[in-house]
């Protein structure tokens, strides 16, 4: 008992110390260099005087859109390149242009009106830019927002508009909303002046489930007081709304009210840990698969400037960065970047599209109404920048622009069509990976997954693919791409490569071409591999095109659960790794194809090669490994597996697997490695192992650090010892220097669905079980312990072999 308890606790604690080594802290980081390319193609769309044209007409400009990129421009470093905005507010007396109605009717008396939500974003504006806010344009902006606030009534503690001139009072109507409130709570935390009952009042816009809405809206009441109006109604808490459909769900209005709650507790606010800690909630709960939260009412599907917002308050917040790293990924999966160079986007690197949609529409056709793409950049790169609205009015921001490198542009001038698919099954090409200019470092103090996650995002072309020459031609190949992004989901590293190669391989072109053979095929057709991997790719992007993909792969599925490719090239080579990815991706109701797999071991418990193989006595060690994790495969669930036969699983599956996993356990050395001819590192084969015995609940640590070990300076693997680094390789060897398949990796859409060793009486399990306690401790100490254990027998023979003569000689009987 006691040398099993220390070895459970050695266990798990290397256990522990590999997973923080291999995974470090759950940090969602921002992305500077994405922010400071959007700032450069924001301040080009400024005219020379700081302004923007109104897209409503008007002689006016754009003021609340000037201060949102001024906004951005300052968050993302690039704050000298906002100068002209506030030259134009303050210097040449615009600002009360925005906030006052003189702007509207000049000369009229108007000036008297007071726009509050206007009011407080200048004053937000002046305290960015570094400005005194109690003189601009002529105006104390924090007296005048104080003002703003009423003390009284049934607008009390509301940020409003107003006339301070009585006889315009009748002729304005109080429209300001959460908008304005919140920025009014910002820019007077930010000055030290935190007004309780404007933070109040803001409160009184959150309902029960966390969420803020928009509008401040009446209701008819039977109550009396100063706060009901002469027609009998009263200002509604958003909960109060709600019965009457007047409170919907807003996530700009969320996201800057949670702004400001933050910005209120840093100033001294008491009381808001509740009230934040369910905003926050209520926005990780409400985070649509896609990564981008929606806005309000007609805005309510997900975009990139009301994802901005959010995703900068959370980062504030803190606590969230799951959902603020799947945030950042979606603002990037519509930004312009170097990949887009020979597109119609050509030009406009940096800019950001309202969705991914609208980015991908430009590529063909080019931008259309630029002010949507301003006014979605300019919240879009907050959540880039992720400097808090309290910190940015404080005067904190990124480091200035000439800190971080302007990103560079790469054109592909070769002519790129998919690979050719004329070959016979089973032929290797003679083509050669293109290797464009590495664009990502690391440092050599960098773990081995870092640095390989780097290598391998370094050999995609234009940021989201992989090319290959071939006879003095340049092809895509997709199949080395989606292995790419399965390499990276595994390793977990460089989540931006991963989201575009993704959105590469959906695209309807990309699918007609790996899947279905355009342009070559003449006819329909359709290749379960390529298929098969498709629908992982667009499993873990959470896309809308993975049930079609899946309908594809099943449609080739026979009676006898075999998947057979339709078309001129279809392939012939029917390989139980081919197959394995089919039963992957339709794990959800594979049908038949298990049992055709079972049926198809190998009587030392592995599997052929080749799926027509009836008949073997033993087989391939690569196909095991594929056969093994697509038995453990289930549809995602965050419970863990369990050491016992899971539901649905016939005894023979169990058997099948348990078998399997322990064929896996023998030709790994104690390093974790498999060997090849002449005793050198297998690397692919040693990293399937790995990944397939890992997904079986076992230890891969031991295949971890040693390929780790071989992880070269440039980040690859080479696949012999004295060879160069070779992409194959370092493409196979991604699991096993992760120690981990990328079936149990973040947002994997499978998980398995068994853990070895069984608890449950099954013969079967034995094996494993006995191989995995030898395997559980280092090889000295096995012998070591086993020595100690001949020794103690051996004393144990003397022992009683001398009481045996003592005894006799004293008269007794034996």
């Amino acid at each position: 008992m006691r040398r099993r308890s220390l070895a459970v606790v050695a266990f798990a604690v290397s256990v522990g110390v590999v997973a923080a080594l291999l995974t470090g802290t759950a940090a969602a980081a921002n992305d500077p260099g994405a922010a400071k390319a959007n700032s450069r193609w924001l301040a080009t769309k400024l005219k020379p005087d700081g302004t923007l044209e109104n897209p409503n007409g008007g002689a006016l400009p754009d003021h609340g859109l000037m201060v949102d990129v001024l906004f951005a421009l300052y968050a993302s470093g690039d704050g000298a390149k906002a100068e002209p905005i506030m030259k134009f507010l303050d210097d040449q007396g615009h600002a009360s242009d925005y906030f006052t109605w003189d702007g509207l009717v000049p000369g009229a008396g108007y000036d008297k009106v007071i726009v509050g939500g206007s009011l407080a974003k200048t004053l937000v504006a002046a305290q960015v830019s570094g400005r005194d806010p109690r003189n601009v344009d002529g105006y104390d902006l924090v007296a005048e927002t104080h003002a703003a606030i009423m003390r009284d009534g049934p607008d009390k503690g509301r940020i409003s508009d107003y006339s301070k001139d009585p006889e315009r009072t009748g002729s304005v109507n109080n429209d300001a909303n959460s908008f304005g409130q919140a920025l009014g709570v910002i820019g007077l935390a930010a000055a030290g002046e935190n007004e309780r009952v404007a933070i109040d009042r803001l409160l009184t816009q959150q309902c029960s489930e966390g969420y803020f809405r928009l509008v401040f809206e009446y209701i008819p009441t039977n109550e009396t007081g100063d706060h009901v109006t002469s027609s009998g109604h009263k200002l509604s808490t958003c909960d109060e709304g709600k019965p009457l459909g007047r409170s919907p769900k807003d996530g700009d209005a969320t996201g800057l009210a949670l702004s400001a709650l933050l910005a209120a507790r840093k100033a001294g606010a008491t009381g808001l840990d509740a009230p934040i800690a369910k905003t926050v909630s209520w926005l990780k709960a409400n985070q649509p698969p896609g990564g981008g939260w929606g806005g309000g009412v007609s805005t309510e599907a997900p975009n990139t400037n009301s994802t901005g917002m959010i995703v900068q308050a959370l980062a504030d917040a803190g606590g969230a960065e799951a959902a603020v790293d799947k945030g950042v990924r979606y603002l990037k999966s519509a930004q312009v970047t170097a990949a887009d160079s020979g597109t119609k986007l050509a030009g406009e690197l940096g800019a950001i599209a309202y969705n991914p949609a609208s980015y991908e529409a430009a590529r063909a056709a080019g931008i259309s109404g630029v002010d949507t793409w301003i006014r979605a950049g300019a919240q879009a790169s907050l959540g880039l920048a992720q400097v808090g609205f309290y910190a940015l009015a404080k005067g904190k921001t990124l480091p200035p622009t000439s800190s971080v490198p302007a990103p560079t542009t790469t054109t592909i001038t070769t002519s790129v069509t998919p690979l050719p698919r004329p070959r016979k099954a089973g032929t290797p090409r003679a083509s050669t990976v293109v290797q464009p200019p590495a664009t990502i470092a690391t440092p050599d103090t960098a773990t081995p997954a870092v640095r390989l996650g780097a290598y391998l995002a370094n050999r995609l072309v234009g940021g989201d693919h992989v090319e290959v020459t071939e006879d003095g031609k340049t092809y895509v190949d997709y199949d080395a791409t989606a292995d790419v992004v399965l390499a990276l989901r595994a390793l977990d590293q460089q989540p931006d490569s991963v989201a575009r190669a993704s959105q590469f391989l959906l695209k309807p072109e990309a699918v007609q071409a790996y899947a279905h053979g355009a342009p070559y095929e003449q006819g329909e057709a359709s290749y379960a591999g390529p298929l098969a991997k498709l629908v992982l790719v667009a499993e873990f992007a959470k896309s809308d095109v993975t049930g079609q993909l899946r309908a594809d792969l099943v449609k080739l599925r026979g009676t006898d659960g075999e998947f057979t490719d339709t078309g001129s090239f279809a392939d012939a080579d029917e390989t139980v790794e081919r197959h394995a990815w089919a039963v992957l991706a339709t794990a959800a109701d594979p049908g038949p194809a298990v049992e055709l797999l079972l049926s198809r071991q190998c009587a030392d418990g592995t599997f052929p090669k080749h799926l027509d193989t009836v008949e073997c006595g033993s087989g391939d060690l690569a196909a095991t490994a594929a056969a093994v994790t697509a038995l453990a495969a289930r549809p995602h669930t965050d419970a863990a597996p369990p050491s016992r036969r899971p539901d649905g699983w016939s005894e023979r599956r169990v058997s099948a697997f348990v078998s399997a996993v322990g064929a896996l356990g023998v030709r790994p050395t104690g390093e974790g490695v498999v060997t090849g001819e002449g005793g050198e590192p297998d690397v692919a084969l040693s990293a399937a192992v790995a990944a397939a015995r890992q997904t079986a609940g076992l230890d891969a640590s031991g295949t971890a650090r040693s390929l780790g070990e071989l992880v070269r300076a440039d980040g690859g693997l080479a696949k012999g010892s004295a060879g160069e680094t070779d992409f194959p390789t370092s493409l196979a060897a991604a699991q096993g220097v992760a120690g981990r398949s990328w079936l149990t990796a973040a947002d994997s859409p499978l998980s398995p669905a068994i853990r070895l060793p069984l608890t449950e009486a099954n013969p079967s399990a034995a094996p494993v079980l006995a191989a995995e306690q030898s395997d559980s401790l280092p090889p000295w100490l096995i012998w070591g312990l086993a020595g100690l254990a001949v020794l103690l027998l051996l004393t144990v023979i003397a022992l009683v072999f001398v009481l045996r003569r003592f005894t006799k000689k004293k008269g007794a009987t034996p």
